[in-house]
Order: C-alpha cells, then structure tokens, then sequence
C-alpha cells in the first residue's frame, strides 16, 4: 500500500474546498491502494488552521471537531515518537521551519509521497536525499504517479 503524507493545505482542499486535484488521492485512499499518515505535530497545525478565517468566513467551532474528527477517521497515526538527530540528518531544512514537521512525518513513517502546494516544501523536491527516501510532490504529481500505476 503506498503511504502518503498530506500537508496542512493538501488536507483543507480535501475536507473543506473539495479541490478535484484531491479526487485521485481520495479514490487511492478509499480503494485500499493508498494510506495517509498523520501524526500529533501535523494534526496540531491543521487544528489551528481551521481557526483561521477563509473568505471572510470563520468555522464554526463544532464544524472544525466534525472536520478534524474526519480526518482522524482518514489518516492513520503514527506514533512513531519521533526522529534520531542521525535520521533528521538525511532530511533536508526547509525554509519555513514549520514546514518541518511533514518531512519529520514522511520519513519516520516510510512514506512514499509527501504531497503538498507549498512553495518551501516543492523547492527541496529536487534536494537529492540520500538515499532517496520519498518524493514531495503536488496533489496533481500524485495523482499522475496514481495513474501511472
């Protein structure tokens, strides 16, 4: 089964924005071919963004609990308790530190995919992690990789 990690902005397309570029991963997902982890850091910044406001509009406090709750039932947590200081090392740093958090994830739970939009997390794409440990792509990346399977 592949193993994915989805940032915080991959995760708002698909239980808030229903973004058709998320349709394929949801499809893998449901289809058994594919598993999102998640772990405490990550589900963390997603509970605060959905405190956020979103075209002048703030969600309710019971629809973020049903949204997060959503997502629990999604992902599968990994509780890994952390990275060696000589596994952070095969990582590297992304500009924005709390950007972090999700490579953290992506290696200590052997993911394939770290799937993001985010522009300090697409720029270490290319960054050759030795060994190659897993690609970060966008939601359409995966969704061509899906395909191609």
């Amino acid at each position: 089964m592949l193993r994915i990690v989805l940032d915080t902005n991959v995760w708002l397309d698909w239980l808030l924005f229903d973004d058709p570029a998320v349709a394929p991963i949801k499809k893998a997902v449901a289809g058994g071919k594919a598993e999102v982890v998640m772990d405490e850091a990550t589900e963390g910044e997603l509970a605060r963004v959905l405190a956020y406001t979103f075209n002048n509009k703030t969600i309710a406090p019971d629809k973020q609990a049903a949204l997060l709750e959503q997502c629990r039932r999604i992902a599968r947590r990994d509780e890994g308790g952390g990275l060696r200081d000589e596994d952070k090392a095969l990582l590297p740093k992304c500009e924005d530190s709390d950007d972090q958090k999700f490579l953290d994830l992506a290696l200590a739970c052997s993911a394939a995919y770290l799937v993001t939009r985010d522009g300090a997390l697409l720029d270490l794409a290319e960054h050759k992690v030795r060994p190659l440990l897993f690609r970060i792509v966008t939601p359409r990346q995966l969704a061509d990789a899906l395909r191609a399977k």
